[in-house]
């Protein structure tokens, strides 16, 4: 058994052993290549074999360590381990270098420009760190520690490192890409679909993007988040593979959140559950686009004018009054259960566009995308008490119907009253301004936080691009509050 593998580029060397001795003096077994690899080894299995038995490795991280081909295979060797059976990971920065990303995600300890105290320090904290990891949960573990002479690292103020590691720079801001593009959003079971729609999109000269673009390095995430955001129409293959998909629905609520117009195929079975209130293609035979439909397309690519971030609603068709197919019904304890996923992830958008969707479900309005005062009233008491016991729960009482009814009750269906909540709430700064239309931009004024009482704001973005939008929300609103308030929400 080794209880630390201490990697270094050869310039390294001797840095490396002085720490390696430091940590052998602690009575730790220490494997250091030019140590441990004997005349006669291979050194490539000797190094394999040392890693696979290593509860703990040291990669001391330079300017040289950045180019050294063995450096790097020992790098990635023991990233691999670190992800596929937890060993410990703990990068030391000895030069004027970045951390790589995978070593940035891990506490480090940075040994540069320090004294021999502060050196000895450090030593003894990893020391520390490195006992604990091997002898975690064996018995008589104290009694070890005392025969080694390791003395637990010193407790003193924060180091820098954790604070850097625990609390990184701001999220990388979203930015437009090069070409804007329709976005094509499918689950697996669809893609030989998704891949002859693609190529029919590209033979007819429309910029589209899916998942098959993403290239070697791409920050995943990021890349996805920023195709939705800038995307000239989401285009979602709905079928009971992607209605059950939480990647789809987080996709939907992504492109949601920044108001992008929605393109959806029906694919199989019923429409998607977010997407009740959409215009739609039936293909259920299989079919491709028609050329009607694919000129609606190049309307929605000329529209942009410019502005990758415009909406296009003039564009975007009405949805229809009485669809042919019915839409998926999601239990609502299925949907509290996901809207607990969110609120945990702090994903507060995708929170609050789950909740719209919940409560008009409820109410059988998902199909309208909105509710009066007598459509609330069909909705169970325990679905308004389950919502509001989430967004409470997760926010300390800042947020759900409860907190804001306390800010700003409704007693009667009036605008006066929807004035007086919305600007308790923050959704505008009096009574006098405007709320600002875009629902990212909006949401935004939640906050740091967020705002008190901001959420849930039962705004659904997906109506926002037809004029009646503003009152349609208020009603909603007022009737989701009147109900809250017969079940004593906030009272």
């Amino acid at each position: 058994m080794i209880d630390v593998f201490v990697s270094c580029a050869h310039e390294d060397g001797e840095w490396a052993r002085e720490l390696a001795g430091r940590l052998f003096g602690h009575g730790l077994r220490v494997f250091l290549d030019e140590w441990n690899v004997l005349p006669g080894d291979v050194v490539v299995h000797r190094t394999e074999a040392a890693i696979g038995d290593a509860a703990c490795a040291i990669v001391v991280v330079s300017p040289a360590s950045a180019t050294s081909p063995r450096a790097l295979e020992e790098y990635a060797a023991l990233a691999t381990a670190s992800a596929a059976r937890n060993l410990r990971f703990i990068p030391v920065l000895i030069g004027d270098v970045s951390l790589p990303p995978f070593a940035s995600n891990r506490v480090w300890r940075d040994f540069r420009g320090i004294g021999q105290q502060e050196y000895e320090d450090r030593v003894e904290e990893i020391a520390a760190v490195i006992l604990g990891e091997t002898e975690a949960g064996v018995e008589g573990e104290n009694a070890r520690r005392s025969e080694r002479d390791i003395p637990v690292g010193p407790r003193g103020p924060a180091r820098e490192e954790n604070l850097e590691a625990a609390l990184p720079s701001p999220p990388r801001p979203i930015t437009a890409p090069d070409q804007c593009a329709f976005v094509v959003c499918h689950a697996s079971a669809d893609v030989t679909y998704a891949e002859a729609l693609v190529g029919q999109l590209r033979s007819a000269g429309l910029p589209v993007w899916w998942v098959r673009d993403l290239r070697p390095g791409d920050a995943q995430f990021w890349t996805i988040r920023q195709r939705l955001a800038f995307a000239t129409a989401v285009i979602v293959l709905m079928s009971p593979q992607s209605q059950e998909s939480d990647d789809i629905t987080r996709m939907i609520l992504e492109a949601m959140r920044h108001q992008r117009p929605f393109f959806p195929i029906l694919l199989d079975g019923e429409r998607n559950y977010h997407l009740a209130h959409t215009w739609y293609v039936d293909a259920r035979e299989g079919r491709l686009l028609r050329p009607p439909e694919l000129d609606l397309l190049r309307e929605l690519d000329a529209s942009k004018s410019g502005d990758p971030a415009a909406a296009s609603p003039s564009v975007v068709p009405a949805p229809p009054i009485q669809p042919s197919v019915g839409v998926v019904r999601v239990p609502p304890a299925a949907s509290v259960e996901r809207l607990n996923a969110y609120l945990s992830e702090g994903e507060m958008a995708h929170a609050d566009l789950l909740t719209t969707a919940v409560l008009l479900e409820a109410a059988d309005r998902i199909d309208q995308g909105w509710m009066g005062e007598r459509h609330a009233r069909r909705i169970p008491p325990e679905v308004l008490t389950a919502v509001n016991a989430v967004w409470s729960d997760h926010s300390h009482g800042r947020q759900g119907l409860g907190a804001q009814a306390l800010l700003a009750p409704v007693r009667r269906a009036r605008h006066a009253d929807f004035l007086a909540l919305s600007v308790a709430c923050g959704w505008r700064s009096s009574v006098g301004d405007d709320v600002p239309q875009r629902y990212r931009e909006f949401t935004d004024s939640a906050g740091p936080g967020p705002r008190r009482g901001f959420y849930p704001t039962l705004r659904n973005p997906q109506n926002e691009f037809f004029l009646d939008w503003y009152d349609q929300w208020a009603a909603t609103v007022l009737a989701t509050h009147l109900q809250a308030r017969k079940g004593s929400i906030g009272q």
